[in-house]
C-alpha cells in the first residue's frame, strides 16, 4: 500500500521520514518531490570493471546549468537528505523530466527500510539537455512494511551506501564477493 500525503506528514511528525530540507509545497497527494543537487560525478575512464573500484571526478553545476551528453552515465544526487524507519522509499523520476529524455536511475529506484542519506541518482539522456542544480527532479513513493524489521539498512554491518554525503556516490560492487 503506498502511503498518501495524510500518512506521509503523520511518519513524518512521528519521524519515521525524515526529509532535510522539508518543504511541505512539495509534498503531492502521494509522493514527495525532490531536487538534483549541485553536484554530479562521471567515471573517468569509459570501460568499467565491476569487480575494481572505479575512479569518479566531480562537477559542479553552474548557475547558467550543465549540458548533459547522450552515452554518458552521470551520477547526480539529491538535494534532500532522507531517512526512511518504517516504510519503503522508491525513487521515480517526475514526469517533466522523462520528457525532456532524462532518466535519473538505471535500476537503483527502491530504499531499503533504515535507509538514511542523500540519494545517488544514475541520470543519463537520449539527447543533449541542460539541467539545474535546484530543478525538481524525482518524487519518493513511499509502501508500508507489513511485519517486523529485523535487519535495517543503516545498521546492516555489510550495508556499502551507509556514509552520509550530499556529493554522488560512484559504485560500490567491488566491494561484493564474487
Amino acid at each position: 500500500m503506498i502511503l498518501s500525503d495524510k500518512k506521509i506528514l503523520e511518519a513524518i511528525e512521528q519521524k519515521n521520514i525524515i526529509i532535510e530540507p522539508y518543504d511541505k509545497s512539495c509534498l503531492g497527494t502521494n509522493s514527495y518531490d525532490v531536487h538534483l543537487g549541485k553536484t554530479l560525478a562521471v567515471y573517468t575512464e569509459r570501460m568499467l570493471d565491476a569487480k575494481k573500484h572505479n575512479a569518479i571526478e566531480y562537477i559542479e553545476i553552474p548557475a547558467e546549468g550543465y549540458i548533459i551528453q547522450p552515452g554518458t552515465l552521470y551520477l547526480g544526487v539529491t538535494e534532500e537528505y532522507t531517512e526512511t524507519h518504517h516504510a519503503v522509499p522508491f525513487l521515480e523520476g517526475k514526469s517533466s523530466v522523462g520528457r525532456l529524455g532524462i532518466d535519473i536511475h538505471a535500476t537503483a529506484g527502491k530504499g531499503d527500510v533504515g535507509f538514511c542519506n542523500n540519494w545517488t541518482l544514475e541520470i543519463s539522456c537520449v539527447q543533449p539537455v541542460r539541467i539545474y542544480a535546484g530543478m525538481p527532479i524525482g518524487q519518493l513513493i513511499y509502501f508500508m512494511v507489513d511485519g517486523e524489521i529485523e535487519n535495517f539498512y543503516n545498521k546492516k554491518q555489510n550495508a556499502k551506501y551507509t556514509e552520509r554525503t550530499n556529493k554522488p556516490v560512484e559504485s560500490m560492487m567491488w566491494k561484493n564477493k564474487f
